[in-house]
């Protein structure tokens, strides 16, 4: 009797999310294989094994996908009759960044192929393994055993999903999961994530795979990415903060401000995520808090954290669309799951967690984008 009580794959276990829900998973008891082209920069990998690789290439996710038992022997030989599927495969691998990566447009080939091509390799190469274990002779070592359950997939979506004509009242943004159609995202990324969601559910109805899919609404926390292009709104205007003097000062701030978005803690996203895997329910559904805020308001709020009196200066810059906001009402019937943190809270945690980030780098030269 295994010591463990389930096994789970990370893809992306070396990202904000991923990293955070090895965490999770290893406290429930579960055996994990992280994977990801690096390691998490931030804190050690708490998976089992973590292996290094480029989920684009086929034949690694071939061979990544296969579970080899619980030494972590994934470069290991081991005989074909023993090689089982995991219980579970969580999949954040994406190529992605904050609105400075995203809107910009230079990056919308690479999004688009990079993402899909893992999403393709994943699905596919899950559904010809778990056709294996028919119990038919395979024509090289033995019988393998009839499994009697499918390895159950996350999908974690986005709300950059949503229509872009539902989005440009930015008191009034419609992001209903009933919403997104007829489709019309306003950026690259936002096609590839629904394009990818519906993949998700096509292998569903098709090969029999069971799926979980959630459209993710700007998760923020610490050991996310804070600076170098690819930050979100809230780490970048942490960042900011961070670096003025005790006196306070300005910031530059992406166009007036007025633009609104919610934005949901990291715990409160690996807690939903996991009552979604544990459910009866397919979803896609908004994963998301309902506390909308002003890009200006998000501001005040670091500063208020901080105790630093800040100034905006507004600028030109890619800013996406005009409202957002998550609409948790599937949610809260389907899986009795709500935000509880402010967005005070988080920020808080965000601020103190970057400020040391700052602190430890005595060599760091920091970059001043704007948000």
């Amino acid at each position: 009797m295994s010591e463990y009580s389930k096994t789970a794959l990370v893809l992306g276990a070396g990202g904000f999310i991923g990293s955070h829900m090895v965490k999770r998973l290893r406290s429930e008891g579960y055996w994990v294989r992280g994977v990801d082209l690096k390691y998490p920069e931030f804190s050690e990998t708490e998976a089992n094994e973590f292996v290094q690789g480029d989920l684009r290439d086929v034949e690694f996710v071939r061979r990544v996908i296969q579970f080899k038992g619980y030494q972590g022997n994934f470069f290991a030989s081991v005989p074909y009759r023993y090689i089982r599927p995991f219980d579970e495969i969580y999949q954040f691998a994406a190529d992605m960044g904050g609105a400075g990566f995203v809107f910009t447009g230079e990056n919308d080939a690479d999004i688009m192929h990079n993402s899909v091509s893992i999403n393709l390799n994943v699905l596919e190469e899950v559904r010809k393994f778990n056709g294996t274990f028919d119990g038919k002779e395979n024509g090289t070592e033995c019988v393998r055993p009839f499994l009697d359950y499918q390895t159950k997939i996350f999908y974690s979506g986005s709300a950059c999903m949503y229509p872009e004509h539902n989005q440009l009242d930015p008191d009034n943004p419609d992001c209903r999961e009933e919403s997104a159609y007829p489709a019309n995202p306003d950026s690259e990324y936002g096609w590839e994530k629904l394009f990818s969601e519906r993949l998700y559910f096509a292998y569903n109805r098709n090969h029999g795979i069971p799926v979980r899919v959630a459209r993710y609404h700007n998760i923020f926390g610490p050991e996310g990415t804070w600076d170098g292009g690819r930050e979100k709104a809230p780490a970048a205007i942490c960042r900011k903060v961070a670096f003025l003097p005790e006196s306070g000062g300005a910031i530059e701030v992406w166009g007036d401000g007025l633009q609104t978005r919610s934005f949901l803690f990291i715990d409160e996203c690996i807690e939903a995520t996991r009552r979604l895997m544990d459910s009866d329910f397919m979803g896609p559904v908004n994963i998301g808090s309902e506390e909308m805020v002003t890009i200006n308001e998000l501001v005040d709020t670091a500063a208020r954290v901080a105790d630093k009196e800040v100034q905006k200066i507004h600028i030109d810059g890619p800013l996406g669309v005009r409202g957002r906001n998550s609409n948790n009402d599937i949610i809260r019937k389907e899986l009795d799951w709500d935000y509880s943190q402010t967005l005070e809270e988080g920020i808080r945690k965000t601020y103190n967690w970057i400020k040391s980030q700052i602190k430890k780098s005595e060599l760091y030269v920091p970059f001043h984008h704007s948000v």
